[in-house]
């Protein structure tokens, strides 16, 4: 059966990349593809239809990756049927997916490939509804399947409603932390730089009363326990880099409650997450999500994608 393991690392790809691929983000060809490929772990980003299934997609609205108009939360599948993928601004060839496609897809050819859903739905749903057919859709996969989020009220609603679920959890709306320079969309959270350097809207980050080490410590212990039975946490890797440097050990850490940690976004084309990775790996990150798995694979002395 499928799973998520720690040794050796796995690659995880993003919005089902694979390098070669001409298929654009989220598209049924390119999950098609990279399981061709062996591909440890998929990811591809859900949002909530109105009705019965959810789709393929980043944004809530679906002028911003597809060819139709409105928000998906008040589209039926049906009407999704009938639209196609844009990317870079312009409408391809490539219908868009829904989830239910994906794990049909799974169940022909999955084999040892674990799903991961990066649950984009982060404002509480009225109704349990959604939730429930979220489960009901991917119920086939069994434990081939994770679903991660930023939003922990999100996933503590849906390990109560399926305590058999992995899931997965993203700090990234409690604490960040950017290189010098880099320029913040003002909506995103958390909002604040604190005082140890770290974007965190904490009381703890409005001053340096204790070593930087100590504080991202009592912040992990917190963050930990957010969501009941969490399988791994899902942190941006320069957070992670810049926690090791300050004396603190994520993976270590999660490892000792028995949690996975994986990296975002490493791009062998980006300089900075390739300047990070060998420090990441000696720390035990267990999953490197990446748009260049085929490539990262190289760089990690790993077979295939894996």
């Amino acid at each position: 059966m499928a799973s998520l393991k720690i040794h050796p690392p796995q690659i995880v790809h993003h919005m089902a990349a694979l390098d070669e691929t001409p298929a654009p983000p989220n598209s049924l060809a390119r999950v098609q593809a990279s399981l061709e490929r062996g591909a440890a772990v998929i990811e591809i980003d859900v949002n909530a239809l109105a009705e019965g299934d959810y789709v393929l997609g980043h944004e809530a609205e679906l002028e911003a990756e597809t060819s139709g108009r409105g928000l998906a939360l008040e589209t039926s599948p049906q009407a999704v049927r009938g639209l196609f993928i844009r990317h870079g601004g312009v409408r391809t060839g490539y219908p868009v997916a829904l989830l239910s496609d994906v794990v049909r897809l799974f169940e022909e050819k999955g084999g040892k490939t674990v799903l991961q859903l990066d649950f984009k739905n982060a404002v509480p749903f009225t109704s349990d509804e959604p939730l429930l057919r979220l489960v009901d859709l991917i119920a086939p996969l069994g434990e081939g399947v994770i679903v991660s989020s930023g939003a922990d009220w999100q996933l503590r609603r849906l390990r109560k409603l399926a305590g058999w679920l992995q899931l997965g959890f993203d700090p990234m709306w409690y604490i960040s932390w950017q290189p010098a320079g880099t320029v913040r969309d003002p909506r995103d959270y958390p909002k604040r730089l604190g005082a140890y350097g770290y974007y965190d809207d904490h009381l703890l980050a409005t001053g340096a009363y204790w070593p930087a080490s100590t504080y991202l410590r009592d912040r992990f212990e917190s963050l930990a326990s957010l969501v009941p039975d969490v399988s791994a946490f899902y942190m941006e890797h320069w957070l992670l880099a810049q926690s090791l440097r300050d004396g603190f050990n994520w993976a270590e850490a999660l490892h000792q409650r028995g949690i996975l940690l994986d990296a975002w976004t490493m791009d062998a084309s980006s300089p900075g997450a390739m300047e990070n990775l060998p420090l990441l790996r000696e720390a035990g990150v267990d999953l490197f999500t990446t748009n260049t798995p085929l490539a990262l694979a190289g760089r990690l002395g790993l077979g295939a994608s894996r």
